[in-house]
């Protein structure tokens, strides 16, 4: 096992001279020195360490160990886990690569974003690694999905561009119309063209297999939007962070917006539920689900600063979903219910999570390098 803190060194170091030089942070207002655009689990974080009930959070590498009261939670919800499933864990070739965004193919394969490597990689379910350089530098990919026609595509957030990979590794990059847009989350539509965030533009775009792109400027200012996914019913949601909430948008472009029940919520990640619903991961020490009439229910988890981040349905039609300062893999029933398990690698700071084609969940651990793999 590889252990390293190189991808979150930088701007989380900066991150802790702010916090210990200064009495308040602004999380929209960065200082002059600190690295621009912030990574969006550094600039959430630090809007949620403004909240009294998370001010003892680590906006920092290595993050700080659970509180006792946290932690005897965690142990007694563990203690009733109904099944612990098998983890391992398979080693990325590149170091530093900090793997971010994981999806499943169309070729059968796992493809993954490395961050810092500035890579697309590909891993079969037999623990095979390729791994292609992006034509731009420092594009930092961040998330990937299955196109419709048959390739992956994946966001550049500082190159601010949509690649496209073929399964054989030919790379097709295009950039947004709107400068510093940052785009982040995406996902395959239900018309078959692919959908995206642009968190710094505030807005969700969408690029049709010809590469022609639309953009949807969102109607709360400064949302951030983070994550998005296909609902169960033609339309697709996504997540607003610094909204309280998640959003929902037709294929044709029309807007609604929905707030959490919580004013602290912070959703993060969404997927679509086998029971109808979206679920979302909330940072705010919460896991989530809205109907598609945007009626909220929020389960709370062991560890309020557990940093709940990615999440995927998984192939028993509960929700997983992974905690990156808690170093857990979750799920959760339909029903409610809770499991949490803890990872094999001490602070590996899992990231996203996907249902692979074996019927396995796949995770990236964005810490040190690895992709683990989870058998339910």
């Amino acid at each position: 096992m590889r252990y390293r803190s190189r991808h979150l060194a930088y701007p989380l170091l900066i991150v802790a001279l702010i916090l210990t030089t200064s009495g308040t942070v602004s999380a929209s207002a960065a200082p002059p020195n600190l690295p621009s655009p912030v990574r969006p689990w550094v600039k959430l974080c630090l809007k949620l360490k403004l909240q009294p009930n998370h001010r003892r959070i680590r906006c920092q590498f290595p993050p700080a160990p659970r509180n006792s009261r946290a932690a005897a939670a965690s142990a007694q919800r563990l203690a009733g886990a109904r099944l612990a499933p098998t983890i391992s864990e398979l080693g990325i070739p590149t170091f530093p690569a900090s793997p971010i965004g994981i999806a499943a193919g169309p070729d059968g394969n796992l493809w993954f974003a490395e961050n810092f490597a500035n890579k697309i990689g590909k891993v079969t379910t037999a623990g095979l690694f390729t791994e292609y350089t992006l034509p731009t530098t420092d594009s930092q990919p961040a998330h990937l999905t299955a196109g419709a026609d048959g390739a992956v595509w994946f966001t550049e957030a500082t190159g601010n561009a949509i690649g496209r990979i073929t399964t054989s590794g030919t790379i097709t990059e295009y950039p947004l119309p709107t400068a510093n847009a940052y785009p982040w989350g995406i996902t395959l539509g239900p018309d078959g063209a692919v959908w995206f965030v642009e968190s710094d533009a505030n807005a969700i775009g969408r690029i049709d297999t010809s590469g022609t792109i639309t953009e949807y400027p969102l109607p709360t200012s400064g949302s951030y939007p983070m994550r998005i996914t296909a609902g169960p019913d033609g339309n697709l949601w996504f997540t607003q962070p610094l909204a309280n909430g998640v959003g929902r948008i037709t294929p044709s472009g029309t807007i609604t917006e929905f707030t959490a029940p919580t004013s602290t919520a912070m959703p993060v990640g969404i997927t679509a539920g086998a029971d109808g619903n979206l679920w979302y991961t909330d940072a705010d020490g919460k896991v989530g689900s809205v109907t598609t009439s945007g009626v909220f229910t929020e389960y709370p988890l062991s560890d309020p600063d557990g940093f709940a981040w990615g999440i995927s349905i998984g192939p028993d039609n509960n929700v997983w979903f992974v905690g990156q300062i808690s170093n857990i893999v979750g799920s959760v029933t339909p029903g409610g219910t809770i499991s949490e398990h803890p990872l094999p690698t001490t602070v590996s700071g899992p990231f996203d999570i996907t249902l692979g084609p074996d019927d396995n969940l796949w995770l990236t651990e964005n810490y040190v390098d690895q992709i683990a793999v989870v058998t339910p």
